[in-house]
């Protein structure tokens, strides 16, 4: 049976590195901690769980850091965690029955929580590459890639992520990710990755030259983050209220997009904005808000597609439910509201309520 080693670079994660190890501590068979300078308990919360701990000093290059953090195990395989991401459900069984069947480097299913506008925590899906075969290595300052010949194939884990509620990480990966920039400024990945952290940054302006470029460099087919880049570039338009230059985008992803929840969600926000910054200039666009949502609904949420949790389900129905009642059609409103209640959705049942009282 192939060896599996916990591979990871930590810096004063005394927040969640106890959390991390716990539940990751039974997929594999040794745990290879490196520190990058920690100043709190991190390194005595990962002694505790018998890790081999060694020490890199810190140079703003996280693929430097993961490549001597690899180069530390001895073990047949590595999995590749952040201190921040837990384990939600999957089991060492996987992971071995993975390596076995061979010809692959795994990708785990990631759920990331980060916050709304509105004070809201929204969930999304995303799959990474972790689990890589020895000798494999990482290139990239920040949001680092694997290097291999293997293709890539979706693992049975799935982890819960909290890094995007922490405040302060935005400006520092954004430093890391502009040098990076500067080295290869026609990369349409590095464009992605600067275009969508000033995006969660809430800083639109700057985000959309990036955002811009990316689309006009980045391949139509072959790229896993392209159409999570085309669905932010339609929402940062939307918040610079660029109505035209969106609705030339929407078209032009049409075809291309149209097998994904979350570009039909983002077309139904985009088109109810849109009508209410100027009812007679794009009233057309009216009947497109209920068909975007109905869509959503269609498809599902789809493991495979990475995106927000409930935009093929509660959250479409939700918004489905709020465009029946301001149209007056309460009996549908309440038919989609408890569609989404029935999901879970806390703003659903206070809609109930509100309309049941009447």
């Amino acid at each position: 049976m192939k060896t599996v080693g916990l591979v990871m670079i930590v810096k004063n994660e005394e927040r969640s590195l106890q959390k991390c190890l716990a539940r990751a501590k039974n997929l594999v068979d040794e745990i290879y901690i490196t520190d990058t300078g920690s100043t709190d308990n991190t390194i005595e919360i990962a002694e505790k769980f018998q890790a081999h701990i060694s020490h890199f000093k810190w140079n703003g290059d996280f693929a430097a850091a993961r490549n001597f953090a690899l180069s530390q195990s001895e073990c047949d395989w590595n999995l590749v965690l952040d201190a921040d991401e837990y384990l939600m459900s999957g089991k060492r069984k996987d992971i071995q029955k993975f390596i076995k069947k061979g010809g692959y480097v795994g990708a785990i299913r990631r759920q990331d929580s980060y916050h709304e506008a509105n004070g809201e925590i929204s969930k999304g899906y995303a799959y990474i590459t972790r689990l890589i075969p020895k000798g494999s290595f990482y290139e990239g300052r920040i949001h680092e890639q694997v290097v291999s010949e293997l293709p890539i194939a979706p693992l049975p884990l799935i982890f819960e992520h909290d890094g995007y509620l922490q405040e302060g990480k935005g400006e520092r990966n954004l430093q890391i990710l502009l040098r990076e920039l500067q080295d290869t400024p026609d990369d349409p990945y590095m464009l992605y990755q600067v275009s969508r952290t000033l995006w969660l940054m809430k800083d639109y302006k700057r985000a959309d030259k990036y955002f811009e470029k990316f689309y006009q460099l980045v391949p139509d087919i072959g790229t896993g983050y392209r159409t999570g880049g085309v669905i932010s570039y339609i929402y940062n338009l939307l918040k610079l209220k660029r109505y035209e230059k969106g609705f030339e985008i929407i078209g032009l992803e049409k075809e291309r997009l149209a097998p994904y929840a979350d570009y039909h969600f983002a077309c139904g926000t985009f088109y109810t904005q849109a009508i209410f910054s100027d009812v007679q200039r794009y009233v057309s666009f009216l009947p497109l808000i209920e068909q975007s949502y109905i869509r959503c609904l269609e498809i599902g949420e789809v493991p495979e597609h990475e995106g927000v949790v409930g935009n093929g389900s509660f959250k479409a129905a939700y918004n489905l439910g709020v465009w029946f009642e301001v149209n007056g059609n309460l009996e549908k409103a309440l038919t989609y509201y408890r569609m989404s209640q029935a999901k879970g959705y806390p703003p659903a049942t206070e809609r109930i309520k509100a309309l049941t009282k009447k």
